[in-house]
C-alpha cells in the first residue's frame, strides 16, 4: 500500500493567494492511489474515472475568510428575526415529525430545527458543488488528505449503496451534503431513512434530514432533557480567570454571583457546567452543559455552537441576549491572530502553536498576559491588548 497518499505531487508552486496549482500528473498519481485505496477498503472506484480537480476549492479552503468574524457579526448575521419567524412556522408545519423524532431520538425540535436553519436555511440552498470532485481535491492537497481521503471512500460508498449516481452528489466546495449538509462519512453512519422509501435521501426528503441530524446528535452525546447551556450576568468583580471549559458545580458559579440572564439566582443543581466569554467581559457570558460540547461534534466553532443555542432558545420564544456582544470588537485576519500568538509566546506566556486559530489555549495566555498588565483576564483579544502587545488593529473594510 502506498499510503499516505503522494500529494506531494499533485501540487505546483503556491500562488498569492497561498492555494497551490493541481498538476495534471500529479491529481492523476493521487487518484491512482485512491483507486487503490478503494479497492483494498472493497469499495467500487469507477466513478474517480470522472472525477475532476477543482481548483478554487483549494483557494477557497486556504482562504476562508480574510477576517474571522467577530461574536456580534457571527450571530447578527446568523440568528435574524426573520430566521427566527420562519423556523418558528417549520415547527408547527412538521410538528407531528418533530415531535415522533424527539420521542425516538430525545433531541427537541427546536435544536434540529436551529441546525437545519444555520446550515442551509432551511433547505434553501444545499450547495451545487460536486461532491466527489471536492472532496478528491481536497484529498490531493497536503493539508488534510487523510481526511479527505476517507471522504472519497464515504462518497463511493454511498455510490454503491444506490441508487445515488456521481451527478446526484452535490453540496459546498468542502464535500458538506444536503439539508442538514452532512460529510460523506457522516451520512454512511448516520443518515437514516425514516420516511420509509427505501432510500437515505438528504436533498429531497425533510424526514430523512431531520432523523438524521437527530441520529448524529444521538450518537456523538446528545442529553435528553438538557439544554445547550444559557446567558448569564457575573457581578462587576468576577474572577475572569475562571472562564474556560474546566467544568464547575452550578453551586459554586452562584457563589460567585453569577445570575441568569434575567438576574435570577441560579438553581442548586447537582450539574457541572463551564462558563465562556467569547467577546470580552463586555459582551455576553455562557454557562455551558455537555451539550455543547456535543454541538462541537458537528462543527469546531464556539461561535457556531452558541448560535445553534441562541437560535434554539429564540425559536422556543425566548428573547435575544440580554447583553448583546459589542459591535466595536476588532475582527483579526489568520496572519494576525497568528502574529498575537507569536508575541504571546516571546514574552513566556504560551499560547501554544502559532495556527491563526484564537480557541482556549490562547484565551489562557492573553489571560496570563492581561493579569501581568493589571487588566481585567477576560482572555479577549481586545483593541488595548493588541495595543500593549504594540499590534496593528484590524480594521473592517
Amino acid at each position: 500500500m502506498r499510503y499516505p497518499l503522494r500529494w506531494a505531487l499533485c501540487l505546483a508552486l503556491a500562488g498569492p493567494s497561498g492555494a497551490q496549482a493541481l498538476t495534471d500528473e500529479g491529481f492523476a498519481s493521487c487518484l491512482a492511489d485512491l483507486r487503490e485505496r478503494a479497492t483494498d477498503h472493497g469499495v467500487s472506484a469507477d466513478a474517480l474515472a470522472a472525477v475532476e480537480p477543482i481548483e478554487q476549492v483549494l483557494e477557497l479552503d486556504r482562504d476562508q475568510p480574510e477576517f474571522t468574524t467577530t461574536l456580534a457579526d457571527y450571530l447578527g448575521r446568523r440568528v435574524t428575526d426573520a430566521r427566527v419567524e420562519q423556523g418558528r412556522a417549520l415547527i408547527e408545519e412538521h410538528k407531528t415529525l418533530l415531535d415522533a423524532l424527539y420521542r425516538e431520538y430525545g433531541v427537541p425540535p427546536r435544536y434540529l430545527v436551529a441546525f437545519w436553519g444555520l446550515e442551509t436555511d432551511f433547505g434553501s440552498y444545499t450547495g451545487r458543488t460536486p461532491i466527489l470532485d471536492a472532496v478528491a481535491t481536497l484529498a490531493c492537497d497536503q493539508r488534510r488528505s487523510d481526511y479527505y481521503a476517507e471522504q472519497v471512500l464515504a462518497a463511493l460508498r454511498i455510490l454503491d449503496e444506490g441508487p445515488l449516481e456521481p451527478d446526484d452528489l452535490k453540496g459546498s466546495w468542502a464535500g458538506a451534503m444536503g439539508h442538514v449538509q452532512f460529510m460523506p462519512e457522516v451520512f454512511v453512519r448516520y443518515a437514516v431513512d425514516h420516511d420509509g422509501d427505501g432510500q437515505r435521501d438528504l436533498w429531497g426528503s425533510v424526514p430523512d434530514s431531520l432523523a438524521s441530524a437527530a441520529n448524529f446528535l444521538r450518537a456523538v452525546g446528545w442529553e435528553s432533557g438538557w439544554r445547550w447551556g444559557r446567558e448569564v450576568l457575573l457581578p462587576p468583580d468576577f474572577p475572569y480567570e475562571l472562564a474556560g471549559y474546566e467544568p464547575r458545580p452550578l453551586t459554586e458559579w452562584k457563589r460567585h454571583g453569577v445570575r441568569t440572564a434575567y438576574g435570577h439566582e441560579l438553581s442548586d443543581a447537582d450539574v457541572d457546567t463551564s462558563l465562556l466569554v467569547l467577546a470580552g467581559h463586555e459582551g455576553p457570558a455562557f454557562l455551558v452543559y455537555d451539550n455543547f460540547h456535543t454541538i462541537l461534534r458537528w462543527n469546531r466553532s464556539e461561535f457556531y455552537a452558541v448560535a445553534v443555542g441562541h437560535l434554539a432558545d429564540r425559536l422556543a420564544g425566548r428573547a435575544g441576549l440580554a447583553n448583546p456582544p459589542p459591535e466595536d470588537a476588532p475582527p483579526l485576519r489568520r496572519d494576525q491572530v497568528m502574529a498575537l500568538q507569536e508575541r504571546l509566546a516571546e514574552r513566556g506566556f504560551e499560547p501554544g502553536p502559532a495556527d491563526g486559530v484564537s480557541g482556549p489555549q490562547t484565551r489562557q495566555a492573553i489571560r496570563r498576559f492581561q493579569k501581568s498588565q493589571d487588566m481585567i483576564a477576560d482572555g479577549f483579544a481586545s483593541r488595548e491588548v493588541l495595543s500593549r502587545l504594540s499590534l496593528q488593529v484590524a480594521e473592517p473594510e
